[in-house]
């Protein structure tokens, strides 16, 4: 990793850190990649009923796809559709596996 990238990182995993500080908070989502295979993830929130819980989780993901739509000069609903088929998948899938996904002769058509 380039010392930019590394400085980009941890400035990154601060602002992180920090967003979680905030007592304000209703929702999170945290998803980490350890060693480049490993993904552990946790999810919490809090809401005054089953609507707004929803709303919250959706806007989460949205925002997620956004991120990664943007990292990967792509439209949002191109990450949305991978994503799906991922989370179909997920069980049956290693990281290797996931890997070998990415290369299955995907033409970004919807």
């Amino acid at each position: 990793m380039a010392d930019d990238s590394a400085e980009a990182f941890d400035a990154e995993r601060l602002a992180a850190q920090e967003l979680l500080d905030d007592d304000s908070l209703t929702a999170f989502y945290i998803g980490v990649v350890d060693d480049g295979e490993t993904v552990d993830t946790t999810f919490a929130q809090t809401a005054d009923g089953p609507q707004q819980e929803g709303l919250q989780a959706l806007s989460l993901l949205a925002a997620h796809v956004r991120i990664v739509a943007n990292e990967a000069g792509v439209e949002p609903a191109t990450v949305a559709g991978d994503a799906a088929t991922l989370a179909g998948r997920m069980d049956e899938l290693s990281p290797e596996g996931l890997a070998d996904v990415e290369g299955d002769g995907d033409d970004g058509e919807s």
